[in-house]
């Protein structure tokens, strides 16, 4: 039995500074109206995740990575174009994100709770407002909920993450000039130790070594000598790819080590 021809769908951000997620078209869209299902770039739409709706903005697709990018799942689809009212529910969710991150902050201090907020999420829907935070240890937060709940009256959630998907959610820029490798293409944290640093001679330097949410470089990882001690060029050589013929991955399209691009490879 032959697969048929990929289902048609959509790249969106969510956030400015947020990777790209992909929604399938529903064959209905596109039965009833061929020519206006084609999203451009820049428009807003409403899309199903897994936490319900959510309004977010179409992006360009890279045609070459679009058979990559498609979503394995039926259930992320695009549910209609976003209306003004939809825009408008979505400002006002903001500033209450916003609101909510003040009074937050304020709770905190005043418990002298040993958390950092990296920031606040309400829902599509207004049904819950989500607060990620990051610790060291546990922490006792059912006072502040309690104090939330009654303040915002909405369901409140507390969601402890650690510094790299802080950095993956908030977004930046590392050494190398480019995005962040966790906020574009990067899809998995792995293991990441200073012997992959030896193994590269680099100098052992923490502040060379770290990235924006203080821990080693993920690059690190993906650019240590193969099983030829051929060297994937990228961070670890301050530069592009140094083999005239290409590291063996970017060759072949697919980025520096491990498929996606190194940050600073521009072949």
């Amino acid at each position: 039995m032959t697969a048929g021809p990929p289902r048609p769908f959509v790249s969106v951000k969510f956030t400015p500074v947020g990777r790209t997620y992909s929604f399938l078209i529903p064959e209905l869209a596109l039965d009833q109206d061929p020519q206006g299902a084609a999203y451009t770039p820049g428009e807003q739409v409403v899309v199903q995740t897994d936490a319900g709706p959510a309004l977010g903005t179409v992006t360009r697709t890279i045609t070459p990575l679009a058979g990559k990018r498609a979503p394995v799942t039926e259930a992320a689809k695009v549910v209609r174009r976003a209306s003004k009212d939809d825009i408008v529910a979505r400002l006002k969710h903001q500033h209450r994100e916003q609101e909510a991150q003040r009074i937050c902050l304020l709770k905190i201090r005043e418990r002298g709770l040993d958390m950092k907020l990296a920031r606040v999420e309400q829902l599509f829907d207004g049904s819950r407002l989500i607060f990620y935070y990051t610790s060291e240890g546990r922490v006792d937060f059912r006072e502040l909920v309690r104090d939330l709940a009654t303040h915002f009256r909405a369901r409140i959630e507390m969601r402890q993450i650690g510094v790299r998907d802080e950095a993956r959610m908030l977004g930046g820029y590392g050494s190398c000039g480019r995005p962040l490798c966790c906020t574009t293409w990067l899809q998995s944290f792995e293991p990441v130790s200073i012997k992959m640093a030896k193994q590269q001679n680099l100098s052992l330097n923490p502040s060379k070594l770290s990235g924006m949410c203080g821990r080693l470089k993920c690059c690190l990882r993906y650019e240590i000598p193969n099983g030829k001690g051929v060297k994937h060029g990228g961070c670890a050589e301050e530069g592009g790819c140094d083999n005239p013929t290409g590291c063996g991955s970017c060759s072949s399209g697919g980025g520096c080590g491990s498929g996606g691009g190194c940050g600073s490879c521009s072949k």
